[in-house]
């Protein structure tokens, strides 16, 4: 087969042209039985395929026919011995990944500012988590990936760990030199384990940093509709080597996965390898230079900062994606969450994330320059707005402590539980996930000991806007703690 095939897409295309009459579901028949204004805004080629797994058109779950063929072709172009689709998205993809290396009691290493998605996975897994602290750069007030030394610290500590996982590149494009990582750990011959969800094209460019197949990772969790071109909710799955047992994988991404697997997000992961495989290095040659001509002319605008290349003069940082814009409004004398509402208000932009002190930009195949002027020319009103209190802003790094884990996660999770008032919630135990999302980093997971200074982390987050999510109670009046049982008098 060659890269320039979409055996998946193509299946079905075939399949469609037929037009066989369908006693089986979906119950919307091509589009027949749905409401007609919705029919008519999704068109009629989407709905034709909006297909099930009939003989013809293979199964997710135990594919041997144009899925197979696709997954063949995926493999080969992202350098792994197998590739797997998920319609999970990257958190399915992550569950999966965590749970294939370990079960009840079982260490696993993994980096405080992960998503929320591998503290989900650890909870059903029963696994143990072992935190590291991330890099953090004071400059921008934000935290990177794991360094080779709190690495070798944790291997020191723990060598019976299952697995150790790395995200790389972070969610702000930032990334730790893989490759002496994944060598450092193997001398183990323990697991790596990569969330690779913003890195989907790094595979694909030698001016991006290395790719997790390429570092010689055994799993990755990568998410192609974040920056490959795929519908959203579509990701893949990549193993090689003979430390992660791949037909395990593949049983518990089909436990994890809808057996009414969405054919659309299947054929649009087909389409996305086939560009990326054959006009990847095009492609990213383009939307490289165009990042790297916004970069250059954000950092024309009085106040505002735009992170290039001499991020890896720091130890903290080894490689950076020029795709991902960091920009710094911290001098402007306004948070990341006043600018990013300021844009949505004025010119209708939407910006990735926003945290106290930046706002993050990407940059796509999908942008062009008439994007990038739009950006370019609401920046410089957003500076001249508010140059009048402009000022050198030192960045205060607001990254919560790692609790004290009492019971492990899961036993929390499922513990007798009971609402207290958030302020009295000092000393007990946490029984819910509290976290900043996007992009997800706990400051809470069930099993810690809930301290003061993390309470007034979270108030603090709350009182700059930023997202903070998880505890039942939405107002954050009560958390859910692990019922303490008193002694009868």
């Amino acid at each position: 087969m060659s890269q320039h095939e979409t055996p998946l897409y193509h299946g079905l295309l075939e399949h469609a042209k037929k037009d066989p009459i369908q006693f089986h579901i979906p119950g919307h028949k091509k589009g027949n039985g749905m409401d007609p204004e919705f029919r008519d805004f999704i068109g009629e080629n989407a709905l034709s395929i909006d297909l099930i797994n009939i003989g013809p058109l293979d199964d997710l779950h135990q594919p041997k026919g144009i899925i197979k063929k696709a997954l063949v072709l995926a493999a080969e172009a992202f350098g792994a011995d197998h590739t797997f689709f998920s319609v999970q998205g990257t958190s399915g993809a992550i569950m999966t990944m965590i749970m294939s290396v370990c079960g009840p009691g079982d260490k696993i290493i993994v980096p405080r500012n992960v998503h929320k998605s591998v503290m989900s996975a650890i909870v059903f897994a029963g696994a143990i988590p072992v935190f590291i602290h991330p890099a953090i750069d004071k400059k921008l007030g934000i935290s990177h990936g794991i360094t080779l030394e709190s690495v070798q610290h944790a291997l020191d500590l723990h060598p019976d760990a299952k697995g150790l996982l790395v995200i790389n590149p972070t969610y702000f494009g930032i990334s730790a030199d893989l490759k002496k990582i994944v060598e450092l750990v193997h001398s183990y011959n323990i697991p790596v384990l990569v969330d690779e969800a913003h890195g989907v094209h790094i595979h694909f460019h030698d001016e991006l940093p290395m790719s997790a197949m390429q570092a010689g990772a055994d799993i990755a969790a990568t998410s192609v509709h974040k920056l490959g071109g795929s519908m959203t909710q579509s990701s893949i799955l990549n193993v090689r080597g003979n430390l992660v047992n791949h037909k395990r994988v593949q049983s518990i991404l089909s436990m994890l996965t809808t057996t009414s697997t969405s054919y659309l997000l299947l054929a649009s992961l087909d389409v996305a390898r086939k560009r990326l495989a054959t006009e990847g290095k095009e492609l990213l040659d383009r939307t490289i230079g165009l990042a790297q001509s916004i970069r250059q002319q954000i950092n024309e605008i009085d106040h505002l900062y735009c992170v290039g290349k001499e991020i890896v003069e720091s130890h903290i940082a080894y490689d950076y994606d020029p795709t991902k814009l960091i920009i710094s409004v911290k001098d402007l004398g306004i948070s990341g969450h006043d600018a990013e509402e300021w844009l949505r208000k004025k010119y209708n932009i939407e910006v990735e994330m926003s945290d106290l002190y930046n706002i993050l930009c990407i940059v796509t195949p999908g942008d062009t320059t008439k994007e990038a002027d739009m950006l370019i020319q609401a920046l410089k009103n957003l500076s001249e707005e508010y140059q009048n209190q402009a000022s050198n802003v030192e960045a205060k790094v607001m990254l919560p402590n790692i609790p004290i884990l009492a019971l492990t996660p899961r036993d929390a999770f499922y513990s007798e539980t009971e609402l207290v008032d958030f302020d009295d919630s000092d000393g007990r135990i946490i029984a819910e996930f509290i976290m900043v999302y996007p992009p997800g980093i706990p400051i809470f997971i069930p099993g810690e000991i809930i301290t003061e200074d993390n309470l007034q982390y979270i108030k603090r987050n709350m009182e700059a806007g930023l997202p903070v999510q998880g505890p039942e109670d939405y107002d954050f009046k009560k958390l859910r703690v692990i019922k303490e049982h008193r002694a009868i008098r």
